[in-house]
């Protein structure tokens, strides 16, 4: 009479193999999506979102969301469907579905971002606003000057704005203001930086006051200051509208050099 142990080897020794063969696949399927998920981590945050520009802006948090949920739903379903029992014609369209799903979800991840990319660190008067794609009033790009019909998409332009030319001009920015729509948003008042240079320095504050309003945090602020390679004593700081509290570090001449993560507004 054969041994019971050898029948429950017969009958557990496939499951064992088909369990390692699922979870060598799910393991090959996942690293070949962090290479690929790096890959487009590279072209969002090297382009779209440089340096400090994927905190300031909102979508850093939604593409490492939307790209976490692709590179574990990939290899999960690859684990769940892998068996060679099948076929490989079988296997293949498995495999082929589930690539096609994560191509999508990681196409919509990647427009969903870039719809949301900073385009600009623009002047208004005596702030800086950091301005998404979405908000810019697309309507008024025939207006702009040429160089700014486009929008760019290797990362942010510097610019500034003119003033109204008109009283009725001054109305209708005043309105469209208190609708959601500032200058900076505005293509149709987008200058160089370099026309606007002056009213920044007048705007500007010592970034001493900057220090002795978080005292608590001085020697975070000044860490970060020492990077930015300029005169302590020179520079100055100038609030900005992003995403959370930052502020503007410009030099003696009025070029941004740095940003710190504190509220400028007071």
């Amino acid at each position: 009479m054969q041994d019971t142990s050898d029948v429950k080897r017969a009958f557990r020794m496939p499951m064992r193999i088909d369990v390692a063969q699922r979870a060598r696949a799910a393991s090959i399927h996942l690293l070949i999506s962090i290479a690929i998920t790096g890959l487009v981590a590279a072209l969002v945050f090297g382009l779209w979102y440089p340096g400090v520009y994927s905190r300031l802006a909102s979508g850093r948090e939604l593409f490492l969301l939307l790209t976490a949920v692709d590179v574990i739903l990939g290899p999960l379903l690859t684990l769940a469907v892998f068996n060679r029992a099948k076929g490989w014609a079988h296997l293949r369209r498995d495999l082929a579905t589930i690539g096609l799903i994560q191509v999508a979800a990681l196409g919509y991840g990647l427009h969903a971002v870039f719809v949301v990319r900073p385009i600009a660190l623009v002047l208004e008067g005596k702030r800086f606003r950091v301005v998404s794609a979405k908000d810019v009033a697309v309507s008024e790009l025939p207006e702009a000057r040429p160089e700014y019909r486009s929008l760019p998409i290797t990362g942010p332009w510097l610019l500034g704005t003119r003033l109204p030319k008109s009283n009725q001009e001054r109305g209708d920015t005043i309105f469209k203001a208190l609708d959601g729509t500032d200058v900076g948003q505005r293509p149709s008042f987008w200058q160089p930086y370099s026309e606007s240079k002056a009213g920044v320095l007048a705007g500007s504050r010592p970034l001493g006051v900057l220090l002795a309003r978080y005292e608590d945090r001085r020697a975070e602020l000044r860490t970060a200051i020492q990077g930015m390679k300029t005169d302590v004593a020179a520079a100055r700081f100038v609030p900005v509208i992003a995403r959370g509290d930052w502020s503007v570090v410009i030099d003696a001449s009025g070029r941004p050099v740095g940003f710190l993560p504190v509220n400028g507004f007071f």
